[in-house]
């Protein structure tokens, strides 16, 4: 299986972007599903979460009400909806499953990540 991101590029502050993540190869449904991003530098943070069980979502801080999570099961692809964004954001993103439908425990399949750039 794969999951593959895609939608990063170069926005100025304040911008908006969409990132996409879609899987192919393994059974979606039954997962929840996280976007992380690691700047340069710095550890790797979570950014948001989409359950599976009932859709519940969950945000950093850093992102709430600025960033939303949504998935369209029948096309097996999670959106990251990033307005308002700041230089802070800028960073790769990536998207994983976790080991359950719950926005719980281990992540434990990635993609390769996509690239956000916000210049000031």
């Amino acid at each position: 299986g794969r999951l593959v991101e895609s939608g990063g590029g170069l926005v100025q502050a304040g911008g908006s972007l969409r990132l996409s993540c879609t899987a192919s190869g393994f059974t979606w449904d039954y997962f929840a599903i996280g976007w992380f991003r690691q700047a340069p530098g710095k550890e790797r943070e979570g950014v948001s979460c989409i359950a599976s069980s009932d859709g519940s979502t969950y945000y950093a801080d850093s992102v709430k009400g600025r960033f939303v999570i949504s998935r369209d099961n029948a096309k097996k692809t999670m959106y990251l909806k990033m307005n308002s964004l700041k230089p802070e954001d800028t960073a790769v993103y990536f998207c994983a499953t976790n080991q359950y439908s719950e926005c719980k425990g281990e992540y434990d399949f990635w993609g390769q990540g996509t690239q956000v750039t916000v210049s000031s």
